[in-house]
């Protein structure tokens, strides 16, 4: 518990988040002893890339770094130019393009890397994965991850289930200036096309958002899980599956906001509830990943799926505005 405060501290700073929202999610760790599961989640998705790549290639070392908490991203990279590696694929856990998904990645490579200059080393050069919310791959671990979650909702309302799937709020301004919402919506889209059919009625799913962080009178995207989840149940729905397709593994915000909050508010509107898992360990996400540094590395075919397809431009030199 003693490191969650400074963590947080990382996590937002130069954000205007008020002290009492940090207290309150200090509050959460609480919960879970003081450990944020995302650091073996991390060690579980390395390991299974390394099984993956010995068994049909490429033959290349995995370092891991993280922006807020260690192994911190230059003490990796300085790890990186002492074993001689001069140059890197960056793969970052975040499916979508925005500036916390993806540009605030781009700037935090180039700063770490700045640190390990300034050592007098000299970093590699670091190239960034494409985003990969539309990929095949993720759309199929996605898919399978609802069916099985569909599963544990009543057969009698399994039909007429309500599927939420979330993501993370982010302020309207920064959403004005990238296509984080418009992604979101072709990867629910294309996961309830997956998993629909014979398992619910495809058109009843949603876009739903959690874990805002910003002051009250600050726009973000909405509507909220839980505000909707009431507004649904006052319509009569009495079934309700939450995917949180805007992550990837099943890390605090995902356990608190859903596992718990959404939980409890589940039992007191006396509605069913399943959280489907996060893409995680799942094998068609690993081998999305091994495609993704393929496609870098051998020229391999570019996969998506959906309307929006292939976004050449996607990192380019200024996208993603913070909208600060």
């Amino acid at each position: 518990m003693d490191d969650v405060i400074p963590f947080l501290e990382n996590v937002l700073r130069g954000k205007n988040v008020p002290p009492e929202r940090m207290a309150a999610v200090a509050r959460h760790y609480e919960r879970f002893g003081g450990i944020s599961p995302i650091n073996q989640q991390n060690r579980d998705l390395i390991a299974a890339l390394q099984a993956r790549f010995a068994k049909d290639g490429p033959d290349l070392p995995i370092y891991w770094g993280n922006r807020n908490w260690h192994p911190m991203l230059a003490d990796t990279i300085s790890r990186m130019a002492d074993d001689g590696i001069e140059r890197a694929l960056a793969f970052v856990t975040s499916a979508y393009g925005s500036y916390s998904g993806c540009r605030q990645y781009l700037e935090n490579i180039d700063a770490a890397s700045e640190v390990v200059t300034a050592q007098g080393k000299r970093p590699p050069a670091i190239k960034k994965l494409r985003v990969y919310f539309n990929h095949p791959c993720f759309i199929e671990a996605n898919a399978d991850n609802l069916r099985l979650a569909l599963e544990n909702i009543s057969p009698d309302r399994r039909r007429r289930v309500r599927v939420l799937f979330s993501a993370h709020s982010i302020p309207t301004a920064m959403a004005d200036g990238c296509l984080y919402e418009k992604q979101l919506r072709e990867t629910a889209a294309l996961v309830a096309k997956a998993a629909g059919a014979e398992n619910f009625e495809v058109d009843r799913y949603e876009l739903v958002y959690q874990s805002r962080s910003g002051p009250p009178g600050q726009p973000w995207l909405e509507p909220d899980v839980l505000d909707r989840m009431r507004e649904l149940a006052s319509s009569g729905d009495d079934a309700f599956v939450i995917q949180p397709i805007g992550f990837i593994s099943d890390h605090m915000e995902v356990k608190f906001d859903l596992d718990i909050q959404a939980r409890e508010l589940a039992d007191e509107l006396g509605v069913e509830l399943a959280r489907a898992a996060t893409v995680g360990t799942h094998p068609a996400f690993i081998e999305m990943i091994r495609q993704l540094v393929l496609e870098e590395l051998e020229g391999a075919e570019m996969q998506s799926l959906g309307e929006m397809g292939l976004l050449p431009e996607q990192c380019r030199t200024g996208c993603c505005p913070s909208g600060r």
